[in-house]
């Protein structure tokens, strides 16, 4: 299975999108000019590129494109009810491993956050500690505080 990539500059810094023909499988953050030299494209990336656009836009809340995140099953659990926690809004690591039915895991949806390869389409800047302090993102504290003023989850 052949994987196309395509760089996109976002308000948030360069972004490499890859996919294969039939889904989505990550996103990347980092500024590296030379991604944006060696891009290629097929209809997942365009429609990825047309979404992200969106909702940096404001015009989109959701997203819609097949996915295909590579994980083991705690991830990939853990990035499903990602995408069930609404834009504009927050959940906190506690409540996510309340959700899996395991408190006691808090550490292990921390990892499995931060391991995400599909950042903002995968919701999880979403995530927030227990004292709605934003710790840990991928890409950068920064990043997740821009993600969340921009959904008014954040404001301050």
């Amino acid at each position: 299975m052949a994987l196309m990539k395509t760089y996109y500059e976002s308000p948030i810094g360069g972004l490499t999108l890859t996919a294969s023909a039939n889904s989505l499988q990550s996103i990347t953050f980092g500024d590296d000019q030379s991604e944006a030299n060696s891009t290629s494209s097929n209809e997942i990336l365009d429609i990825a590129i047309k979404q992200l656009s969106e909702y940096f836009e404001g015009q989109r809340t959701s997203f819609s494109l097949p996915l295909s995140p590579e994980g083991s099953d705690f991830q990939q659990s853990i990035w499903e009810q990602l995408q069930d926690v609404p834009y504009g809004q927050t959940i906190t690591y506690g409540a996510l491993a309340d959700k899996l039915g395991d408190p006691n895991k808090v550490r292990a949806v921390g990892s499995a956050n931060g391991q995400n390869p599909i950042p903002i389409i995968i919701p999880c800047h979403r995530v927030i500690g227990a004292n709605n302090n934003l710790v840990g993102y991928s890409g950068g504290i920064e990043r997740k505080e821009f993600l969340l003023k921009h959904e008014g989850a954040l404001l301050l």
